[in-house]
C-alpha cells in the first residue's frame, strides 16, 4: 500500500512539475519525473491524431487519402522542426548540466529565431503549391478536387506546428517537461473539440469539409505556442528568455545550425522514405492509402507514448554529460530503454488479438478495414526491437551527436528500406503487404545498429 501511495504522489509531483536537478536525483526517479509528462504530452498528440482521423474518415477515403498525402509531405517540413528541437534540448540540457542557465535563454531565443524563419519560407512554398504537390504525390482527380484547400490551409499553418515541437525540445532539455506537456494538451485538447464542429458545423454553423480540419489544427496549435512563449519569457522558471538575451549571437547560430543538420538529417531520411513507401502505396489505389493511413493512425497511439518515455533518455544523457557523469547517462539510458521494452511488448499482443477491432472503428469499407487490420499486424512484429533502438537515438541526440543516427538511417530506410518496398510490393506484387513487411524488418534492423553504436561510446566525448 505504501509503495502504491509513493507512486501516486510520485506521478502528481510528475504532471505539477518543478525545478529538478536531474544530474543529482536517483536515476529511477529521474526517468519517472521526466517519462510521465513526455508519456502524457506523446498520448494526447496520439489521441489527437486517432480522433482526427475518425472524424475525417466520415468524410470518405478520398478525404482520409488526402491527409495521408498532405501528411506524408509535411513530415519534410516538421523533420526540420524537429532536428531544431533536437538541438535545443541537447544544448539546453548541457547548459543545464553546466548550471549556466543565463546562456541556457540566450540559445532558446536563437532556436526561435531559426524556427520562425525557416517556417515561413516553407509555409508560403507549400501554401502556393499545394495542388502540384498532390499530383506528385499521386493523389486522384477527386482529391485534388476535394483536398487542395486542406493541403493550402495546414501550409499556411505550419509555423505554429514547427514552433510548438521545438519550444517543446527546448523545454525538456530543461527538465521542463510539464510544461511541454501542457502546451500540447492545450492545442490539441483544443483541435479535438474544433474539429467536428469545423468540419459537420453546428445548428446554424456550417461546416467547412475537411477544410475545417485543417482549421482545427491551426487554431490549436497556434495557441499552444501562445502558451509557451508565455512561459519562456514570463521569469517563473530557471530557463527564461530576458531583455539581454534579445540579440542575435552568430556563434551561438552555428552551433544550433552543427547540430539541427544532424537531427534534419535523421528525419529527412526518414521522411522522404515514408514519403516513398506512401507514393508506392498510392499505386494501389485511394483504398490502398486510407488503409496505410488509418493503420499507422493507430500505430502511433502506442509510439508516441514511446517516444515520450524515449525522450527521457535525451535529458538525463544531456545533463549528466554537461556534469561530467557519463556513467551515470549511459546507466539511465539502460534503464529508459527497459521500461520502453516492457510497454511495447505489451502494445504488441494487444494489436495483435484487436487489430481488426480497431481497423473496423475508422472505417466501415471493407477493402480498407482489412489493408488497415493487415498493416497492424505486421508492423507490430518489430516493436520489441524499435523499443530499444528509439532509446539509443534519443541518447544519441541528448548528447548532441545527431550525426549518428543520421547516417544509420541512411543505410537502413535509403538503401535498404526503399529498394525492398518496392520489390516487395511491386515486383512480387504483394502490394501494401510488402510495404507493411518492409518497415516491420528494416526498423528492427535499425534498432540493432543503433544499439550496437550506442555501446562503442563515442557519444560521451561529443562537445557541444
Amino acid at each position: 500500500m505504501k509503495k502504491l501511495l509513493s507512486i501516486y504522489r510520485m506521478i502528481l509531483l510528475a504532471i505539477r512539475g518543478s525545478e529538478q536537478d536531474f544530474t543529482k536525483l536517483p536515476i529511477k526517479t529521474g526517468i519517472f519525473l521526466l517519462a510521465i509528462p513526455m508519456i502524457l504530452e506523446m498520448v494526447m498528440e496520439s489521441l489527437f491524431a486517432v480522433v482526427d482521423i475518425f472524424f475525417v474518415g466520415k468524410l470518405g477515403e478520398h478525404a482520409v487519402a488526402t491527409v495521408g498525402l498532405t501528411e506524408a509531405v509535411l513530415t519534410l517540413i516538421y523533420s526540420l522542426g524537429v532536428g531544431i528541437s533536437m538541438a535545443g534540448t541537447a544544448l539546453v540540457a548541457r547548459r543545464f548540466g553546466e548550471k549556466k542557465f543565463k546562456q541556457a535563454g540566450t540559445l532558446a531565443f536563437q532556436l526561435l529565431l531559426v524556427g520562425i524563419l525557416v517556417s515561413l519560407a516553407l509555409g508560403i512554398a507549400g501554401f502556393l503549391y499545394a495542388g502540384k504537390i498532390l499530383q506528385l504525390m499521386g493523389a486522384e482527380m477527386e482529391v485534388l478536387e476535394t483536398g487542395t484547400s486542406y493541403t493550402k490551409v495546414i501550409f499556411a499553418g505550419n509555423t505554429a506546428v514547427m514552433l510548438l515541437f521545438l519550444i517543446n525540445g527546448v523545454f525538456r532539455g530543461a527538465g521542463s517537461a510539464h510544461l511541454a506537456m501542457r502546451a500540447l494538451w492545450i492545442s490539441n485538447g483544443l483541435n479535438i473539440f474544433l474539429d467536428p464542429l469545423l468540419i459537420f458545423g453546428l445548428g446554424p454553423l456550417e461546416g467547412l469539409g475537411l477544410t475545417g480540419a485543417a482549421w482545427a489544427t491551426t487554431i490549436g496549435r497556434s495557441l499552444g505556442v501562445v502558451y509557451q512563449l508565455y512561459h519562456l519569457f514570463n521569469g517563473k522558471h530557471r530557463l527564461v528568455i530576458r531583455a539581454d538575451n534579445l540579440m542575435v549571437r552568430w556563434e551561438t547560430l552555428k552551433k544550433i545550425i552543427q547540430i539541427s543538420l544532424g537531427g534534419m538529417g535523421q528525419f529527412l531520411v526518414d521522411s522522404a522514405a515514408w514519403i516513398v513507401l506512401t507514393r508506392i502505396a498510392s499505386e494501389f489505389g485511394s483504398a490502398a492509402v486510407s488503409g496505410y493511413t488509418i493503420a499507422f493512425r493507430i500505430l502511433l497511439f502506442s509510439l508516441m507514448p514511446a517516444w515520450g518515455l524515449s525522450a527521457a533518455a535525451a535529458t538525463l544523457v544531456g545533463q549528466n554529460l554537461g556534469a561530467g557523469k557519463a556513467f551515470r547517462a549511459e546507466i539511465a539510458t539502460y534503464l529508459t530503454a527497459r521500461y520502453n521494452f516492457i510497454f511495447l511488448a505489451s502494445v504488441t499482443l494487444f494489436y495483435l488479438l484487436f487489430a481488426d477491432y480497431l481497423a473496423g472503428i475508422f472505417s466501415q469499407d471493407a477493402a480498407v478495414r482489412s489493408i488497415a487490420a493487415v498493416g497492424l499486424k505486421v508492423t507490430v512484429l518489430g516493436y520489441v526491437f524499435y523499443a530499444v533502438g528509439m532509446v539509443m537515438v534519443q541518447a544519441f541526440n541528448g548528447a548532441g551527436d545527431t550525426k549518428t543516427p543520421a547516417y544509420i538511417n541512411v543505410g537502413v530506410f535509403w538503401l535498404l528500406e526503399i529498394p525492398l518496398a518496392y520489390y516487395l510490393a511491386i515486383v512480387l506484387d504483394l502490394n501494401t503487404m510488402g510495404i507493411f513487411i518492409t518497415i516491420a524488418f528494416c526498423h528492427s534492423l535499425h534498432a540493432l545498429i543503433a544499439l550496437w553504436f550506442f555501446r562503442k561510446g563515442y557519444w560521451k566525448f561529443v562537445k557541444t
